[in-house]
């Protein structure tokens, strides 16, 4: 794995304030590291804080505290974010998860993938928009035919690579992927995920690719973080982490997934782990580092399951 680190997160915070007595603590003191060239999971249930961290990093949401930084730039900061905003924008896109609401339904599918061409004042001349356009079509997958059709006009798997040629129009070092299979069947899902593969080796891709499907993460990613409650619980290498779970609500959430032969893993994890609460409320609660390159969350009260 490459050194360099595309994006730093530090102590994370984002809050929300329903009313004077309600606050929801969404993603609550995290931090992790991205590296050049990986695809690094983020996974847990919904409402664990997965998607509210991608777009506090993407500056969609405001951070109530903490750093993040991407290409040693204090990205958090509004005044160093305002100065490199174009930066910024231009190396740090996002895929949304619902392709129909993040298309705009009046533009073809040519004007959407150029309009970042526009707002960025790139390729003036509109034969090289247009060849640029072809290239990035091509890249993704998508038939040059629908070129002049409406999003609606599109499958929802022919519109999710619509987005993504979106996203790669100004060749990004980053990129977060907020559940973009969720609403896909599975063979689409299956070609998105090869298609982040392809990237990841043919253009050095590196991707926030958050998810709540086990298997898909399992196969794409790098490394893999599990969020609880607005808490990351443990992080590892994905194959160590899904070989070796540790935290008790990773063991449980594995034990979630479909096994092609259930008879043979119905007791890799057990169903039953009792999840203290107490420790999500422990100041002292920090990521221990338990072998190399794998965290688990540890607290005063112990998390570790004995099995």
């Amino acid at each position: 794995m490459n050194n360099e680190k595309i994006l730093e997160v530090k102590n994370l915070k984002k809050y929300f304030q329903l009313d004077r007595n309600t606050v929801i603590k969404a993603v609550d003191d995290i931090s992790f590291d991205i590296y050049k060239g990986e695809i690094f999971g983020l996974i847990g249930e919904s409402g664990s804080g997965k998607s509210t961290t991608g777009r506090s990093i993407i500056n969609i949401y405001k951070p109530t505290a903490g750093e993040i930084f991407f290409k040693g730039k204090c990205i958090s900061d509004s005044k160093v974010y305002k100065a490199d905003e174009k930066f910024i924008k231009m190396n740090m896109q996002i895929i949304f998860q619902d392709s129909t609401s993040s298309l705009n339904p009046r533009m073809k599918i040519k004007e959407i993938i150029e309009e970042p061409f526009v707002i960025q004042k790139l390729y003036m001349n509109k034969e090289q928009r247009l060849s640029k356009v072809y290239e990035l079509m091509d890249l993704v997958g998508l038939d040059k035919n629908l070129i002049n059709r409406y999003p609606y006009e599109c499958s929802g798997g022919q519109r999710q690579r619509v987005g993504i040629a979106r996203a790669l129009s100004l060749n990004p070092k980053f990129i977060i992927a907020d559940e973009p299979i969720a609403s896909l069947d599975a063979s689409i899902q299956a070609q998105i995920v090869n298609l982040f593969k392809k990237l990841q080796k043919e253009t050095g891709l590196t991707c926030l690719f958050i998810s709540h499907d086990l298997a898909m993460v399992r196969h794409i990613c790098n490394r893999t973080a599990v969020m609880y409650r607005g808490k990351i619980v443990e992080v590892a290498e994905t194959k160590e982490l899904y070989k070796n779970p540790i935290h008790p609500y990773t063991r449980t959430l594995f034990s979630s997934m479909l096994m092609p032969e259930p008879d043979k893993n119905k007791n890799l994890f057990s169903m039953t782990h009792n999840i203290d609460d107490r420790i999500f409320s422990e100041e002292k609660g920090k990521l221990v580092e338990v072998s190399k390159g794998h965290f688990v969350y540890m607290g005063q009260i112990s998390v570790v399951s004995n099995q």
